[in-house]
């Protein structure tokens, strides 16, 4: 598909929350797109409606959304198959982010696969089904489904390390990580972003989200809506309806606040919601509202 000029592109509403620099061959739109849900139920088999999965991707590029957070352990291998679908050959302002270190069993399970004859298996497979030579940037996933486990994560991060030396891999990230975890896999190679469960009401790494931005390290919030438990707070709807939008276009809003280095991928596979989503890159809080917002921590 074709890609607006630059100046098109300015303009467009997933913009106005400006852009993060990675790296110096790497700026994104701080406002993304997450296409775990792209997936069918339980993010396991084909969706119901595939035809309305590709026009959210289109959708996206078209609103000026130049980042997409991916996995082929998404479906498996579904959602990098709809992306490649919809959007190859790729505009050359997108890029495109994908995750190794788990597969999905019959069950529909997420064990992990960190063995190194896996993730090198796991780089070729994404690159295979998304259409790519090279991926711009692999998070290495590590922890259990929410939360960091404890551990040295030095073997698989240097395989992805060796893999990027090969050309394979433009940059490297971790998800599911504590902060020694990142300090370890600094020494080995640099590490561009960090991807964690974090969102208005669980906010257990504020601490990290500033260590990081002193870093010029990206933040990217998993679950930036609740993943599978929604966000419900009286609070975040008592603010949304004074501003006369969503609740969680407000929550979004309130991350993109929080830190400079937040990025945000929130999943949807309705454009209808996509559209609210990218609203909250618009969305300015007020001082008080914003410390309004912050006290939902303290009560859920």
């Amino acid at each position: 598909m074709s890609a607006p000029s630059a100046h098109e592109h300015n303009n467009l509403p997933a913009t106005a929350a400006g852009t993060f620099t990675l790296a110096k061959d790497l700026t994104v739109t701080r406002m993304g797109y997450g296409a775990m849900q792209l997936a069918g139920p339980h993010v396991f088999g084909p969706p119901a409606d595939r035809d309305e999965a590709i026009a959210v991707l289109r959708t996206a590029v078209a609103l000026g959304i130049t980042h997409i957070d991916t996995s082929d352990f998404y479906g498996p291998y579904v959602t990098n198959q709809i992306i490649k679908e919809a959007l190859h050959p790729y505009p050359a302002s997108l890029h495109i982010v994908t995750k190794v270190g788990a597969l999905r069993d019959a069950a529909g399970n997420w064990p992990s696969a960190l063995a190194p004859d896996q993730l090198r298996q796991a780089i070729h497979d994404n690159l295979d089904h998304l259409g790519l030579a090279a991926l711009d940037v692999v998070n290495l996933r590590v922890g259990g489904l929410d939360k960091p486990t404890p551990g040295a994560i030095a073997a698989p991060f240097t395989v992805l390390a060796q893999m990027q030396q090969e050309g394979l891999i433009k940059h490297l990230g971790l998800s599911n990580v504590s902060a020694e975890q990142i300090a370890e896999a600094q020494t080995i190679a640099p590490v561009v972003c960090v991807q964690n469960f974090y969102n208005v009401a669980h906010r257990d790494d504020d601490a990290l989200i500033d260590a990081l931005a002193a870093q010029g390290i990206a933040y990217v919030p998993f679950f930036p809506l609740g993943g599978f438990s929604p966000l419900q707070s009286d609070t975040l709807a008592a603010v949304a309806s004074r501003r006369g939008v969503a609740p969680l276009t407000v929550a979004l809003a309130w991350l993109l606040q929080r830190a400079p280095n937040i990025l945000l991928i929130p999943g949807t596979a309705s454009v209808a919601h996509l559209r609210a989503n990218v609203a909250a890159a618009a969305l300015t809080l007020a001082a008080d509202e914003v410390a309004e917002l912050n006290s939902i921590a303290a009560t859920i």
